[in-house]
């Protein structure tokens, strides 16, 4: 996907895809402001994408462009709505729920441009109370999902790496996921399957298959605000998890891993 050089006016397109988050849009659109007054020509445009809400969250003013859809087409083809009509270089996009610490944006475009191999860049994520959240995910096969579930080896689930510099990760999710143009050219849009959950693993896997990597950066602060409710892949959060499970592993692999899972539920 290329962009035309008529659109290299604007740094970056912060996109945000919004469903019922009451007062949290506002606060996150707020925070974009403010982190982004520092940014010279170019700029930074912001667009949000609402799903059908029902509890007026969107209807606010402000400097960014608003796309409501009638129903609710799933946070994939919701954010390639918006990266489509995009005019930026660069494509953050952002969870409603967050909040962007000062110069958090310049870091990340800033690392960005400096490593031409950088296809996505990460912020360190914050709960709501300081600490650090668990953001950063190992690629899920079946070999890995034994050697957690069954033999207590922490190489599945989402972790905070323990590192003080950048570094290179497999994926992360995308509560905030800077994505370069050399990523929109070589892998292009999310895949729409994924209604909700497994894009980012999905997209993050196709990264690496390319010659480009994914990048944690632990000095770009972002606060993530609902993120402590989805640490866990047990129980009915495995469930919301089913559908793209079975996109990302294909059928017979998704129902190993269940089984896997639901051995070491049943063992405890």
């Amino acid at each position: 996907m290329k962009k035309s050089s008529q659109n290299l006016k604007v740094e970056v397109s912060v996109i945000i895809v919004n469903y019922n988050t009451g007062n949290f849009l506002k606060k996150c659109v707020d925070s974009i402001v403010k982190s982004t007054n520092n940014l010279r020509n170019p700029v930074c445009e912001i667009i949000i994408v609402d799903n059908a809400s029902n509890d007026q969250s969107a209807n606010f003013k402000g400097s960014f462009k608003l796309i409501k859809n009638a129903d609710n087409p799933g946070f994939s083809r919701a954010n390639n709505q918006a990266i489509k009509i995009s005019q930026g270089n660069y494509i953050l996009l952002l969870n409603p729920d967050t909040e962007i610490k000062g110069g958090t944006v310049s870091k990340l475009l800033q690392f960005a441009k400096i490593h031409k191999n950088a296809g996505v860049v990460v912020p360190k994520l914050l709960n709501s109370d300081g600490t650090v959240q668990d953001s950063v995910m190992p690629l899920p096969t079946l070999y890995r999902a034994i050697s957690e579930f069954w033999f207590n080896k922490k190489i599945y689930s989402r972790y905070v790496p323990r590192v003080v510099l950048p570094t290179v990760i497999e994926s992360a999710i995308m509560a905030a996921f800077l994505i370069t143009p050399q990523t929109l050219q070589k892998v292009g849009l999310l895949d729409e399957r994924y209604f909700m959950y497994f894009e980012d693993l999905d997209y993050c896997r196709r990264v690496k298959k390319t010659d480009l990597e994914v990048y944690y950066l632990p000095t770009a602060l972002v606060v993530h605000h609902q993120g402590v409710s989805g640490k866990s892949v047990a129980g009915e959060q495995w469930r919301r998890l089913i559908p793209g499970s079975k996109i990302y592993h294909g059928l017979f692999g998704h129902w190993l891993i269940n089984f896997v899972i639901w051995i070491s539920q049943k063992l405890k």
